[in-house]
């Protein structure tokens, strides 16, 4: 399909695509260089919109100040269109359909008169001025809603509306450490005071002790907003969608990331921003979760300005795209599933503890979260003390970190649920890392949980390296880290790992994950199908 050309600048233009970077195209060298025009250059294309017919198209340029555009032509190769007269500096977006575009894009946008074709399968685009050669740039296999940002002689693709976010770091101070099941009403406290502003992310939201705090953070007068995930795996449940209509109707925004043109897989996030402090979490604001009715469960209240402001920026960069549906628009016509209640009690092992720390970094996937873990993890020389629901492949980036590390000889150990749905994969797993470790002699272990009563199931996404502390929503595959919006914290310090490092312990302790991997395995085939026989497989959240 062939359609119009635009020239535009994304608002943020984001981090590698789904499965690591789409590297598609490059930047030819020009058959001959207009020396007086340094600096102008084509930035990014946009071949292949979701609108119908393509309409929308654009190419990115980024030029040097004061740049007369109407010297300039763009060109295919069969047609082309002389640019607009007028002058422009920095990076612009010129469009045969401006009304189409400016709500795509952050920057200014100049209409374009003519329209040479870009081809979806590919295409190579000249910028000429004078009618001498400025730059070349040749893509192929547009995919739809998707940017192609020219990245030295490469083009990278990934999907329209992405972030790109740096690392932010806070200097200094204190932060709050909990753990779940054990102190459900500290993720709470922030919530419940909340006088001017209540920013709220996560997965799904079905707590009606969370619902009670935005309802009278509302009636307080502060402004709350609400972001979850439009797509959640297993379904949407009638417990959540009595919640959600309950915030609406309170006059709580209420928004789910959603349609056609998602920017990520998931909205796996959860934090909370209240007033001047956050809340980062590993669990869903849901009973199982931050109730302490099922899950263990980490998380971190902090007052660190530098890490509020930057998660603010984070929720207003998400809900501020046209993936943000609003709850009564997205809800329309749809059915929504019975749910299963988290009714268990636990006691309190960990209380919540305030912590010096050194440094604190907020870490955002798909923009920067992975790069900084495996940086993090390369760096250990002591410890490495890793907690997760379950891992991803053996060779995704995180697991290779790990195994590099103990290769080190830094000790390392991973401690993986036992919940029904993910124990026979992580025995698994736990096995071949144990024949590794064995075949290598290196001193990596690792287990599958053993609660013993202490709560339900793993569902924390933590580690221990060294003296720092992770803390947030990854799970730990290539498929979150790549292509889900996570919220990480990066904690720096002696007290604050001495504290996850406690928790940790007790749980690594709790379960040895000795049996047989044949005896497990048959015990699983039972159990597996007797509880299948009487519950709703998920192999989602829990």
């Amino acid at each position: 399909m062939r359609s119009l050309v635009t020239l535009a600048l994304i608002c943020l233009l984001v981090t590698p695509a789904v499965c690591g970077p789409g590297v598609a195209g490059a930047r030819t060298a020009p058959a001959t260089t207009d020396a007086t025009a340094p600096g102008t250059s084509i930035h990014a294309v946009y071949p292949n919109p979701v609108a119908s017919g393509d309409t929308g198209e654009f190419v990115v340029l980024d030029v040097s100040d004061g740049t007369a555009l109407g010297r300039y032509t763009l060109s295919d190769g069969q047609s082309r269109a002389t640019l607009p007269n007028e002058t422009v500096t920095g990076t612009v977006v010129v469009t045969a359909a401006p009304e189409a575009v400016r709500p795509l894009v952050d920057h200014p946008v100049v209409g374009l008169a003519g329209h040479p074709e870009l081809a979806n399968s590919g295409e190579q685009l000249r910028l000429t001025r004078d009618g001498r050669t400025v730059d070349s740039v040749r893509y192929t296999d547009a995919s739809e809603g998707e940017i192609g940002v020219v990245s030295g002689s490469a083009i990278r693709w990934r999907p329209l509306g992405r972030t790109d976010r740096p690392v932010v770091t806070a200097r200094g101070g204190t932060v709050r450490a909990f753990t779940l099941p054990d102190a459900p009403g500290t993720p709470l406290g922030p919530l419940r005071a909340a006088d001017d502003r209540l920013l709220l992310a996560g997965y799904t939201l079905s707590s009606e002790r969370v619902a009670d705090a935005l309802v009278r953070a509302k009636d307080r007068g502060a402004r709350v907003r609400v972001l979850l995930e439009g797509e959640p795996v297993g379904e949407r449940t009638r417990a959540e969608a009595r919640t959600l209509d309950r915030l609406v109707e309170a006059g709580v925004e209420v928004r789910l990331l959603s349609g056609p043109r998602a920017r990520y897989r998931y909205h796996h996030a959860k934090y909370a921003v209240a007033d001047d402090r956050a809340v980062v979490l590993t669990e869903n604001w849901k009973p199982a979760g931050t109730g302490g009715n099922s899950s263990r469960g980490w998380g971190v209240v902090t007052g660190q300005s530098s890490v509020v402001d930057g998660l603010a920026t984070t929720f207003r960069d998400d809900t501020g795209w046209q993936d943000a549906t609003a709850w009564d628009s997205y809800r329309r016509g749809r059915q929504f599933e019975r749910g299963e209640r988290a009714v268990g009690s636990y006691p309190q092992q960990f209380e919540p503890t305030a912590v010096t720390v050194e440094r604190t970094e907020l870490l955002v996937t798909p923009d920067n979260a992975q790069r900084r873990l495996v940086e993090t993890l390369d760096d250990a020389d002591r410890r490495i003390a890793v907690v997760q629901p379950t891992v991803g492949g053996w060779d995704e980036p995180l697991l290779r970190a790990l195994r590099r590390a103990a290769k080190r000889g830094v000790e390392v150990r991973l401690l993986l649920s036992d919940a029904w749905y993910v124990r026979e994969e992580n025995t698994r797993t736990v096995e071949r890392f144990r024949e590794w470790a064995e075949r290598t002699d290196t001193p990596l272990s690792a287990r599958v949980a053993e609660p013993a009563g202490r709560y339900e199931k793993i569902h924390a996404k933590g580690a221990v390296v060294d003296d720092r502390v992770v803390v947030g929503s990854l799970n730990w595959n290539e498929q979150a880290a790549t292509e889900n919006r996570e919220v990480v914290l990066l904690l720096h310090g002696t007290e604050v790992a001495s504290y996850y490092g406690r928790v940790f312990d007790a749980d690594w302790q709790g379960g040895t994950g000795d049996l047989p991997l044949e005896l497990l395995g048959i015990g699983l085939g039972v159990g597996i199908l007797a509880v299948l026989a009487v519950r709703r497989v998920d192999f989602g959240e829990k």
